[in-house]
């Protein structure tokens, strides 16, 4: 029986607050380019302050928001469990959500109070991103925001890897991911962040336990997962962890294990403007194509043209639009 979803996707809503900084703005304000930082309230206040909040771009994100948004856009049905707050930006969070194609586990009239989180994103003119994180509400992620009726109705699971940083937050990965394996839905990971996969090791090989269907991560995250030197060793002590999985290289394209064969994935040429949102679309575009049928070498294609198309261009994610124009 065909199911109703293709996908279903966990993690953090964040509201994200896009903007362009140069070098100095990063030293005057002491922040660690390049990696995702959680900060507490007053910090991120401080930052919001010191940009031009009226030249940024807001949308809904999260890493997995990213991603389930993106396999939206090319065609897939797809669900996303979160939390936010009964407050304007938990408000514009759902509605950036349902505007996009996505159903949710939340409804504007049944939402706790407390403060949506945000996530500013920092661009530097040397195209890379670096983000400072209020998780807000989303750090009480648990077991009560899954919907199992929707999970068990859906081809995938793909679970954010920024949830393993709270206790409550790791449990619900765990949880879902069981609740998966009952159901038989597959199930897909995403390292998400080489300082998180660094600081959580431990709870992110929890949450692998006996393995995954399929695992995403950068060459950085699976050397950092497997304590390796090399991508060619990471690439093999992570058959141990993933039925199949994908490894982005940047500029050099990608590495795609289906299972039986390494498929080298060709880089899509193009001059990088922003590498924001590049990872999470290009596990969306992915999941979309092995849902839709495709082999994963041309998942990995369109993946790596859908990648390469975002990072052309300031912001996380394409229109919906240009999604369809890659297909």
């Amino acid at each position: 029986m065909a199911k109703n979803y293709h996908i279903y996707g966990m993690g953090n809503a964040l509201v994200d607050i896009v903007t362009e900084i140069d070098e100095t703005f990063i030293e005057a304000h002491k922040i660690e380019k390049g990696v995702m930082t959680l900060v507490d309230e007053a910090r991120q206040s401080e930052l919001l302050t010191a940009i031009d909040l009226e030249a940024a771009d807001r949308q809904c994100g999260g890493s997995a928001a990213n991603t389930v948004i993106g396999a939206a856009q090319f065609g897939a049905k797809t669900f996303y469990s979160c939390k936010v707050a009964n407050d304007e930006m938990g408000a514009f969070y759902l509605a950036d959500l349902k505007a996009n194609g996505v159903e949710t586990n939340r409804a504007p009239g049944s939402l706790p109070a407390g403060i949506t989180g945000k996530c500013l994103v920092m661009t530097t003119a040397d195209a890379e991103r670096t983000m400072n994180t209020f998780l807000g509400i989303t750090a009480t992620y648990s077991t009560e925001e899954i919907d199992e009726a929707a999970l068990q109705d859906s081809e995938y699971l793909y679970i954010e890897g920024y949830l393993v940083t709270s206790p409550n937050g790791l449990e619900a990965m765990k949880t879902a991911k069981a609740l998966a394996e009952r159901h038989s839905v597959k199930t897909a990971l995403t390292l998400s962040d080489p300082a998180i996969v660094k600081f959580f090791h431990e709870g992110m090989r929890d949450v692998l336990g006996q393995g995954v269907d399929l695992l995403f991560c950068n060459e950085e995250e699976a050397m950092a997962f497997t304590e390796t030197a090399t991508v060619a060793e990471a690439t093999q002590a992570l058959k141990a962890h993933a039925k199949e999985f994908a490894i982005t290289l940047g500029a050099e394209g990608a590495l795609v294990w289906d299972g039986s064969q390494e498929i080298k994935i060709a880089p899509t040429p193009t001059k990088a403007v922003d590498t924001n949102g590049a990872g999470d679309l290009f596990a969306g575009a992915f999941l979309y194509a092995l849902a839709a049928g495709q082999s994963h070498a041309q998942a990995g294609a369109l993946a790596s043209k859908a990648s390469s198309a975002v990072v052309s261009k300031f912001g996380p994610r394409l229109a919906a639009s240009e999604a369809q124009a890659l297909k």
